[in-house]
């Protein structure tokens, strides 16, 4: 497949259109050309050296990632952003982020894919962000107990740490918002909107007294935890195309 055409399904896909000039990433290919072709993707979390290098011991034409290498511009082209560009440029892998978009996609999206994961067939968007949503709400089958939920989230690659909770709300949860990465911006939202929990990745300082404020419970399962459902989900999506896929496992544990 062309990369110009690879491209292009994605951003469709992806509905790159409904986000321009909401979200600080240069979504879409942002290094590579669109000349080229695409017969092996590779996919992960994160844009960086690391995994550049196991995209192209993968033989990967292009790395499809969440977070790219390009936020607001690039003013200078030197340091880690030259180590990360040039690692792509001499490997010849070609480098695609969805960052938003891909936080909020009904089906493909990081939200949605951890509700599936805990289990929520009944989801709607949550987490207005200039316009966009970025998050679900979504109702558990089979409700749990918090520790019940804390649990399910420790199921995750968190690398070995902990899920953080701030158990503030109800004892039973039935109704839950995700917002994926760092999301306890999101808490009044959540309370007002009538959810028993909000599940995210990390947290700020004041979130505890936000959570207690407004007696909600929240889990941290990690940033990174919580943002490979969206990944992955376009790996599957690509198989589909006839295009081999690998999966670049580099978590972090924060």
């Amino acid at each position: 497949m062309e990369t110009a055409e690879f491209r292009d399904r994605l951003n469709d896909r992806l509905d790159h259109d409904a986000y321009a000039g909401v979200d600080a990433s240069a979504n879409g290919l942002q290094i590579g050309s669109a000349d080229g072709t695409v017969e092996r993707a590779a996919f992960a979390v994160d844009g960086v050296e690391a995994t550049v290098r196991e995209a192209a011991d993968v033989d990967a034409d292009v790395l499809v990632v969440h977070h790219g290498l390009v936020w607001g511009g690039l003013d200078r082209v030197t340091g880690p952003e030259y180590d990360r560009i040039a690692s792509c440029v001499e490997s010849d892998v070609a480098l695609y982020v969805s960052h938003l978009p891909l936080d909020g996609h009904d089906e493909l999206g990081n939200a949605a894919g951890l509700a599936s994961f805990l289990g929520c067939e009944r989801r709607e968007p949550f987490g207005e962000y200039d316009g966009v949503t970025i998050g679900q709400r979504a109702r558990l089958d089979t409700p749990r107990s918090v520790e019940g939920l804390r649990k399910r989230l420790s199921e995750l690659d968190t690398g070995g740490q902990p899920i953080r909770t701030l158990g503030f709300g109800p004892e039973t949860i039935e109704d839950v918002a995700i917002v994926t990465g760092s999301g306890t911006d999101w808490i009044r939202e959540a309370a007002d909107a009538g959810a028993d929990a909000l599940v995210t990745g990390e947290g700020k300082q004041k979130a505890y007294h936000e959570a207690r404020e407004a007696g909600l419970n929240v889990l941290m399962a990690g940033h990174y935890a919580t943002e490979t459902f969206g990944v992955r989900r376009l790996r599957d999506l690509v198989d589909g195309w006839g295009i081999e896929t690998a999966y670049v496992d580099h978590p972090t544990g924060l």
